[in-house]
């Protein structure tokens, strides 16, 4: 990448994350805006070229113009994480032939360096990113935005009956905000009856209703924007993205798929069988390339057009 491009892109992504802190103020002020010198988003009217996003009246970002090329392709992918309404977006990483990991649970490294640099955008984006105590254990991941410019979100880990080991890295490293969540029913046998408690390994104990051996997963979200964490990112692994979606809690979901086949392994999406294919899921969705991997951005609040076997952007590289 040369340096002018690099600049480029380095001003387009100051300006998601300067959209994301615009949108999360109290009062976020409609308009078209620009990147001011101070890092921050400077209002600007709607007829100046140099206006490049506008904030509707209802939240949502959109840009004020076209971008050419990578820049372009930036801000379409990121701009719907920085919107003022709660969202809970979904990523997995797989092989062509659908899987996440071998069968011993090796995923290091399924996609490219291109889909890990997404991966720390998305958490740079959100407030909280959630992955199941499963992750944790085999891929002993930090969550953190440490390839990127950006705050790091709170870590929630879903471990309902408090099996992780306390020795993995986001117990013991201090770099961002932890929650561990487990079931209410858990809570109370181990902390007493309010649900609650500290605990001095590094994360918050909170305990949420569950049904059976799965937490209940509405009422976690409800917990988090209580909290003020309204965009939600839900890293993984297959089962907790496999719940999310099934549950109907889902706005956005992404597939990388990598130029890899497994013949076998750990699959990704686990969801109950359709008959039909009318019947199956077949949501609106774009398409980004990042260095061989390509990545369906999938919009669950929208279906594809009837018959429509095609929907989607056209192909938008993303570095």
């Amino acid at each position: 990448m040369n340096d002018v491009l690099k600049d480029t892109l380095d001003w387009a992504w100051a300006m998601l994350l300067a959209a994301g802190r615009h949108a999360r103020a109290a009062s976020p002020a409609a308009g078209h805006f620009t990147l001011g010198g101070d890092g921050e988003l400077a209002a600007i009217g709607a007829e100046t070229p140099a206006a490049v996003l506008e904030l509707r009246r209802d939240g949502v970002w959109i840009p004020a113009r076209p971008l050419p090329g990578e820049m372009g392709a930036l801000l379409d992918l990121y701009l719907p994480m920085c919107g003022r309404a709660p969202l809970t977006v979904a990523h997995l990483g797989q092989s062509i032939d659908g899987y996440v990991a071998t069968r011993s649970g090796d995923s290091s490294y399924v996609n490219g360096p291109e889909n890990i640099r997404h991966l720390h955008r998305m958490r740079a984006l959100a407030d909280a990113v959630i992955v199941g105590a499963g992750t944790i254990a085999a891929d002993n991941p930090r969550l953190t935005t440490r390839l990127v410019p950006g705050t790091n979100p709170v870590r929630v880990i879903l471990d309902p009956r408090l099996r992780l080991s306390a020795n993995c890295r986001v117990l013991t490293d201090g770099e961002a905000e932890t929650l561990l969540v487990c079931s209410a029913d858990v809570a109370r046998e181990r902390f007493g009856g309010s649900g609650f408690s500290r605990e001095s390994r590094g994360a918050e104990i909170i305990g949420v209703p569950s049904g059976g051996v799965s937490l209940d997963l509405r009422a976690l979200l409800e917990t988090l924007h209580a909290r003020g964490l309204k965009r939600i990112f839900v890293e993984g692994g297959g089962t907790t993205v496999s719940r999310f979606l099934e549950a109907g809690l889902l706005d956005r979901l992404q597939i990388a798929v990598a130029p890899l086949v497994m013949g076998s392994g750990r699959p990704g999406l686990q969801l109950p069988p359709s008959e039909r294919i009318a019947e199956c899921l077949r949501p609106a969705h774009r398409i980004f390339v990042m260095g061989g991997d390509v990545l369906f951005d999938c919009d669950l609040r929208a279906r594809a057009p009837a018959g429509d076997r095609a929907a989607g952007a056209p192909l938008a590289r993303v570095y």
